[in-house]
């Protein structure tokens, strides 16, 4: 559940098949019940593609999210927002786009993208934490050009699924294959606040030989929506498939990925209600910065219009550069025996920047009143993923194994700054001249996962999927020596190792087919999320003092979860319908507590805190009304509460049966579709109701109601400039609302009587966008 706060600030075309969903021998049927069936797959053939499916016969809850609908949204938005109309689903962020990491959040169910799992063709992406130590957005990891379909299952991902934290649910990212002609797409976007992207695709279609290629580059540029500063990533990808024989198949990914962005500045309810929601940092003003600093350190005056030093800072950004990759041979070994082999690999380098008013630059260096402090971040892990199926009578035996080796490494540095200007860009990346290395360290995690299940098509109406997964992750930290101009110092944080282990999380769910339009499902899992492996992880035991860890470390236990699902769906040629009910128990629930300012990066105290208990209601509802219109609807209830009162520093908060921080009860997506192949457009309201950011309750954010509306032309001219053109307008948050979008961006609170505690980003105004593609 959301209930660790997030990382000090910078401390600062294919085809988704549903999980629980293999395909199994047909079984003798009475012709009554072959002839329902038959009708049953008829008419799931005659109906028109959809932009989402309720994954009719999974025997979990589970959506999937069409090509088509992704790239419905502005070139560059971040999937994540266009799966926030599935029920249960709560996503946002600061900018249009859904894209920016610092404010990126999404919740399912009341678990934050921490106890969430995350792959992209099945390779794991990790904890998409802000300062992620074991994967990378899926926004680094994929073009929004190339998304296929994605996949949620929003109570438990499979028991195969490649995640170790995924106690919530999964969702499971696809990239569309090379085509079988040879084309090149091109496009380009230009909108509010200087906001542009070029993107190119060259397929090869079919080679001698048999192969397909494609590659692709995109290159993004947009100013903040407010302050000053940037949001900037180039992007390469390419996918080539090779058939081996007739029973073998090669598919190799490569993923580049250079993304920089400077920072909104967090807000608290005490700023929005004096100051607005356009406060932000004072980026381009040296001298104010200087000012604020000097006022702080000195316990004088702050200059008009500035409260205090964490108001607004002179500057913040977030870097990331990204190189991922795999192989895959899938195996049709017999008619029954099918298998599949993956290895990856994936490197990063990253780096959050933040010019600080608590350090000073040392005299000898400059003087400033200013230091630029950095968060330095570089992952090296590597994996293999094998898995196994056969087809025997009425059952489907599969079963596979996932290992991951990462090395990952962490340091805060200050770098000198002089008193006349900043220095470098709003977005450089600083190296080799740092007066102090105030902590470093290095980490490995190892993962292993085995898992095997079955699927029994019992009758030709039931279906019972069983199986389960042992996981074991080690870790261990080693924590290496500052530097204060060049004499060595003490690092704060701990040694150690510690392991995250169960060899039994079991996966049980039925689906009965009532007839060729309805069927029900159940489902139970449990699941387990290990420990975090860095110095400033949400749940990492090595986030805090040596004597924290030595206080911890053999009474600390990984957090465990329990889902239960009951639901029912409804399939004609028009409509899908699904209603279901869950109730979950959390236990174990790990909560760090953030010592002194959240930007600056303290210390942590981590321990388990007790559970939580959360029931709910997701219901969706898919109405193709007419030949050319559709309408979408969801609404979700959570009721997610804390079972146990919070004691921390001798002191015991009444946090019982309050609600869960930053997940709000109700949830509502409503979205009218036209497309008659020519025109096409979408209207759509997004409905989040009032949020906590407290664990006590005592301060709530207000809901919110936000429209998008996006519009689309084809060209159909046989004339060459216009064939293969179309053009689609995106005009996100049409009615100009101003809200607070993410709660929590740097971190929670026991309590904040005075709203003073910055932890909020307000939301982007009304902003368009205007897209020309072309296929040639």
């Amino acid at each position: 559940m959301t209930s660790a706060p997030a990382p000090a600030r910078h401390a600062k075309q294919g085809t988704a098949t549903p999980a629980a969903t293999a395909t199994t021998r047909p079984v003798t049927m009475k012709t009554a019940d072959r002839k329902t069936a038959d009708r049953a797959d008829s008419v799931r053939a005659t109906q028109p593609e959809s932009i989402i499916v309720l994954g009719a016969g999974a025997a979990r809850e589970t959506q999937t999210l069409s090509h088509t609908d992704i790239q419905q949204t502005t070139p560059g938005t971040s999937p994540l927002k266009a799966l926030s109309k599935l029920p249960g689903v709560m996503f946002t962020s600061s900018d249009p786009l859904g894209s920016y990491e610092w404010s990126q959040q999404i919740i399912i169910r009341g678990f934050d993208q921490s106890r969430l799992g995350f792959t992209m063709d099945g390779v794991p992406l990790g904890n998409l934490a802000y300062g992620n130590d074991n994967g990378l957005s899926i926004g680094r990891a994929l073009q929004t050009e190339n998304n296929g379909p994605a996949t949620l299952a929003q109570g438990a991902g499979a028991v195969g699924v490649a995640a170790s934290n995924d106690l919530g649910g999964a969702l499971e990212f696809t990239s569309i294959d090379p085509t079988k002609q040879f084309g090149v797409d091109v496009a380009g976007t230009v909108g509010s606040y200087g906001t542009w992207r070029t993107f190119a695709r060259v397929n090869t279609g079919t080679m001698k030989g048999g192969g397909r290629l494609y590659l692709s580059y995109d290159y993004q540029d947009a100013n903040k929506w407010k302050g000053d500063g940037i949001q900037q990533q180039q992007q390469a990808n390419a996918k080539f498939i090779q058939p081996l024989g007739r029973h073998v198949k090669l598919t190799l990914f490569g993923d580049y990925s250079q993304r920089a962005e400077n920072d909104y500045q967090d807000l608290s309810l005490h700023l929005i209600n004096t100051k607005g929601y356009n406060v932000d940092n004072v980026t381009g003003n040296y001298g104010l910065a200087q000012q604020i600093a000097t006022a702080y350190q000195n316990g004088t005056a702050m200059p008009a219009g500035i409260e205090n030093q964490d108001q607004s800072y002179y500057n913040s950004a977030g870097l990331r550069q990204d190189i991922l990759g795999y192989g895959k041979l899938d195996f049709n070994i017999t008619s029954r025996l099918k298998g599949a082999f993956t290895f990856y690999g994936h490197t990063n380098t990253g780096e959050g920047v933040w010019v600080t008013p608590y350090t000073p630059t040392p005299a000898s260096l400059g003087g400033s009143p200013l230091s630029t402090r950095t968060t330095e971040y570089d992952i090296h892990r590597e994996g293999l993923i094998a898995s196994l199926s056969y087809n025997i009578g009425h059952h489907t035996i599969e079963g596979g194994f996932w290992f991951e080796n990462n090395d990952f490494e962490q340091a805060r540095r200050y770098y000198p700054l002089g008193m006349d200007k900043y220095t470098g860009s709003s977005v450089h990346w600083f190296g080799n001249d740092a007066f102090e290395t105030q902590w470093q360290g290095n980490f490995n995690t190892r993962t292993y996962q085995f898992h095997i299940q079955d699927t029994w098509q019992i009758t030709p109406r039931l279906k019972l999927n069983y199986g389960f997964k042992s996981l074991v992750v080690d870790n261990t930290a080693q924590a290496l020596p500052g530097n204060y101009m060049g004499t060595p110092t003490a690092n704060p944080y701990a040694s150690g190792s510690i392991t995250s282990a169960n060899g039994f999380l079991p996966q049980i769910g039925a689906n009965y087919r009532i007839n060729h339009n309805n069927e029900i499902f159940a489902d139970f899992s449990r699941n387990m999320a290990a420990f975090d492996n860095s110095s400033t992880g949400a749940t990492s035991p090595f986030a805090t003092t040596v004597a924290g860890y030595a206080a911890i470390r053999n009474k600390i236990h990984p957090e465990m979860s329990y889902s239960e699902e009951i639901g029912y769906r409804f399939h004609n040629k028009r409509i899908q319908a699904s209603l279901t009910g869950y109730y979950v128990e959390f236990e174990d629930r790990l909560l760090s507590i953030t010592q002194g300012v959240g930007i600056q990066g303290n210390p942590s105290v981590l321990t388990n805190v007790g559970g939580v208990t959360a029931r709910g209601i997701d219901a969706a509802f898919n109405y193709r009304f007419a030949d050319n219109w559709s309408v979408y609807a969801s609404y979700s209830f959570n009721d997610s509460r804390y079972d146990d009162n919070l004691t921390t520093g001798g002191v015991t908060y009444s946090t019982k049966g309050k609600q869960v921080v930053a997940m709000p009860s109700n949830l509502a997506n409503v979205q009218v579709s036209y497309d008659d192949g020519t025109i096409w457009g979408n209207f759509q309201m997004q409905y989040q109701g009032r949020r906590t950011y407290t664990y006590t309750n005592d301060q709530w954010v207000k809901p919110n109601d936000i429209f998008n509306l996006n519009l689309g032309y084809r060209f159909h001219s046989h004339n060459w400039a216009l064939h293969g053109l179309d053009a689609q307008i995106n005009v996100t948050n049409l009615f100009d609302k101003r809200y607070v979008a993410t709660v929590g961006s740097n971190g929670f609170e026991v309590s904040d009587p005075k709203g003073t505690f910055q932890t909020l980003q307000a939301g982007a105004p009304r902003m368009v966008f205007f897209t020309l593609r072309k296929h040639f």
